[in-house]
């Protein structure tokens, strides 16, 4: 899948927490809010503003974001509900990380 197509994909797959999303979906689009809210991080310090173009693009792509992820964790044959395994500091995110690397089991 390609940078644009899972770009499209996450946004037209918005709010479905359903089906599978394979690594180069999942990760391409990661790299998609990474930059773009990177940029607008440094829109909104040269502004001398609070982040407020970079929360209002972080509000937007949090449920796409969190769906992503979750059709990642089905992908490799967990349910969704690992995602709150962030909740725990430092390990719980190191462990999403990995699970979000690996092969399909599908």
């Amino acid at each position: 899948m390609t940078f644009g197509e899972s770009i499209r994909t996450c946004f037209s797959k918005y709010v479905d927490f359903n089906g599978v999303a394979s690594r180069s979906e999942f990760w391409w689009f990661i790299l998609f809010t990474f930059i773009v809210g990177l940029v607008l991080n440094i829109v909104d310090r040269a502004l001398g503003t609070a982040p407020v173009l970079y929360a209002i693009f972080a509000l937007a792509v949090l449920l796409p974001y969190l769906a992503v992820g979750a059709r990642r964790l089905h992908d490799t044959g967990r349910s969704g509900w690992w995602w709150l395994i962030v909740l725990i500091p430092l390990i719980g995110g190191i462990v999403l990380i990995v699970f979000w690397v690996q092969e399909s089991k599908r």
